[in-house]
């Protein structure tokens, strides 16, 4: 009689006790993240495909509150997804794989949460919401960030197109973004470490606007910024900005900042350590939004003679125009400056140019004169051909410009706060 075998116990799954459960269950998180990376990924190469093909369909694709490409972004903890290459600093020091840029900190990365209908959300505590709203990044190389934004009804003016203070208010939104995805301080003063052990700050000393073309309500402006450095005090940003609907090139920048010792007040050269954590992010060619010799970013503003030929005194900040360091805001500064302007220039014209030299600090206690005068127009054949950068004809016989010279002081002890120059072309039949 064949004997039946005593069956033998089940044997229990074999679990490796030299890892703890925590590394574990991290893995699993890693390879839960990486399936849905993948997945959204080939989510957002179709999302891209299908806009690339249809630019028609922008205003559509910007109403959408999150789509897959925002998933991507949430769930990658870097925009880069190779090792950098070594290279060395202004230094001499070697910049190593930690050079990479965050666009997330590990500090503030961003939670999803898996609803019912199966979506993945960006929880609102995680203090990064915006992240997924923002239609905005940094470029492939990491030196330079491009953002979209599509125009509001209460930014066009009666024109019905954007206001120069619009422009110049998307210009600092850009800057601000740009440096907050580099991982620098959101205080308002894009600091670095080093700067803020040292109480350092970038302040705007010169600012130098081109708009060839006014976007009107709903159109939708692509916006593109990098910075380089200048020299030992400061560094400069550009600007290029772009109807996203074709292409076409409707407006360039550049600013000059410079550094400041917020105690003191006085301008201080930027050490080492701060070129260090700045210029990996620099772009490492020449690049700039103005490569003419000679243009106008470059030219000296001469000093308003007085008395002007117009004028508004009394001039004083509202609470509104204070920005998050309790100064006024740089972008006050070109309101103050067209509150003098005559108003049948302000009727018949747009400003095409503006060039603003920032001296004084002003806070919200000061009282401010505004002056304004004609300056000759003895390069008025130069300042035609700026449309030429726009890729339309144009000649002093069949353009109409005007060009001013402006002043912001104290009214108290006259002081200087601010030297402008504008330039006007005729407003377009619309």
């Amino acid at each position: 009689m064949e004997s039946m075998a005593t069956p033998r116990p089940r044997s229990h799954r074999h679990i490796d006790t030299s890892t703890s459960w925590p590394a574990r269950l991290r893995r699993s998180h890693r390879r839960l993240a990486s399936t849905i990376y993948i997945s959204m990924k080939l989510a957002a190469s179709e999302t891209n495909r299908s806009l690339s093909a249809s630019p028609a369909h922008a205003h559509d694709m910007l109403k959408f509150s999150w789509n897959a490409t925002d998933h991507v972004k949430a769930l990658t903890p870097c925009r880069f997804l190779h090792a950098p290459k070594p290279r060395f600093l202004p230094s001499g020091r070697r910049a190593t794989a930690a050079a990479v840029i965050s666009c997330y900190p590990a500090r503030k990365a961003p939670t999803l949460a898996v609803v019912s209908d199966g979506s993945a959300r960006v929880d609102p505590r995680s203090g990064r919401l915006a992240d997924g709203l923002r239609l905005g990044s940094l470029t492939e190389d990491g030196l330079s960030y491009k953002e979209r934004f599509m125009v509001r009804c209460y930014e066009v003016g009666i024109n019905k197109t954007a206001t120069v203070e619009t422009m110049a208010n998307l210009l600092q939104e850009v800057a601000c973004n740009h440096i907050q995805s580099l991982g620098f301080s959101t205080d308002g003063f894009g600091t670095s470490s080093t700067m803020r052990k040292m109480n350092l700050v970038w302040v705007t000393a010169r600012m130098h606007i081109e708009i060839y073309k006014y976007p009107a309500w709903n159109d939708v402006v692509e916006i593109e910024t990098w910075f380089h450095k200048e020299d030992r005090i400061g560094s400069r940003q550009d600007w290029i900005l772009k109807d996203y609907a074709n292409g076409q090139i409707i407006g360039r920048a550049t600013s000059k900042r410079v550094m400041m010792n917020q105690e003191t007040r006085r301008l201080q050269k930027v050490n080492d350590d701060i070129l260090d954590e700045y210029l990996i992010f620099c772009q490492r060619e020449s690049r700039v939004a103005f490569p003419e010799e000679n243009n106008g970013s470059l030219k000296k503003i001469d000093k308003v003679e007085d008395p002007a030929q117009y004028s508004r005194l009394g001039l004083l900040p509202r609470r509104a125009d204070l920005d998050m360091n309790q100064h006024v805001n740089n972008v006050t500064y070109i309101g103050w400056v067209l509150e003098s302007m005559p108003r049948e220039i302000i009727d018949s014209y747009e400003v095409q140019t503006i060039t603003l030299d920032y001296r004084r600090e002003c806070q919200h206690d000061n009282v401010v004169d505004s002056l304004s005068s004609h300056e000759p127009d003895e390069n008025l054949e130069a300042i035609a051909q700026l449309n030429g950068t726009n890729g339309s004809a144009a000649s002093p016989a069949t353009v109409d410009y005007r060009q001013f010279l402006h002043l912001l002081r104290f009214s108290g002890d006259g002081l200087e706060i601010n030297r402008g120059r504008t330039q006007w072309r005729k407003k377009p039949v619309r």
